[in-house]
C-alpha cells in the first residue's frame, strides 16, 4: 500500500471528566463512514493518555470533543504534550461546547478547527480532507 493509498488515521478523545460521548461517537461513526480508520479512546481520558495514544497509534488527525467546560486548562496541556513528543506534523481539531470568545486562543495554540453543536459531520469530513498533511 502506498501512503496515497492509506487510510487517514483520525484519534477522537474525550478530555477530562465530561461523561458525555454521544457527538464523539457520531463523529466517529461518520469518520469511519467517509473511509478513515477511527480510533476512539473512550471517556474520561488525560491530557498524558490522549498524546500517547496518538503517538503510539501514529495518527494523521486528533479530535478532541469537550462538553464539560475544561477545555481552556485540557487543551494547552495536551498541545503541550504532543510537542514534547515529537508530534508536530497532525492536523488537531476540536468539538463540542467552546465559547466563542475562546476559539481565537484555542487556534493560536495550534488546534486548526472548532466545529459546535450541530455542525454537519460532512463539513467534518471536508475540512480533514483538505487540511490532512
Amino acid at each position: 500500500m502506498t501512503e496515497s493509498e492509506r487510510k487517514i488515521r483520525v484519534l477522537v478523545a474525550k478530555p477530562g471528566l465530561d461523561g458525555h460521548d454521544r457527538g464523539a461517537k457520531v463523529v466517529a461513526r461518520a469518520l469511519r463512514d467517509a473511509g478513515f480508520e477511527v480510533i476512539y479512546t473512550g471517556l474520561r481520558q488525560t491530557p498524558e493518555q490522549i498524546a500517547e495514544a496518538a503517538l503510539q497509534e501514529d495518527v494523521d488527525v486528533i479530535g478532541l470533543s469537550i462538553l464539560s467546560g475544561a477545555h481552556m486548562r485540557l487543551f494547552p496541556e495536551i498541545m503541550k504534550l504532543l510537542k514534547e513528543k515529537g508530534i508536530d506534523d497532525v492536523l488537531v481539531i476540536a468539538g463540542g461546547i467552546i465559547p466563542e470568545e475562546d476559539i481565537k486562543p484555542l487556534e493560536k495554540m495550534g488546534i486548526k478547527a472548532i466545529f459546535g453543536p450541530g455542525t454537519p459531520t460532512g463539513e467534518i469530513v471536508e475540512f480533514i480532507r483538505k487540511n490532512i498533511k
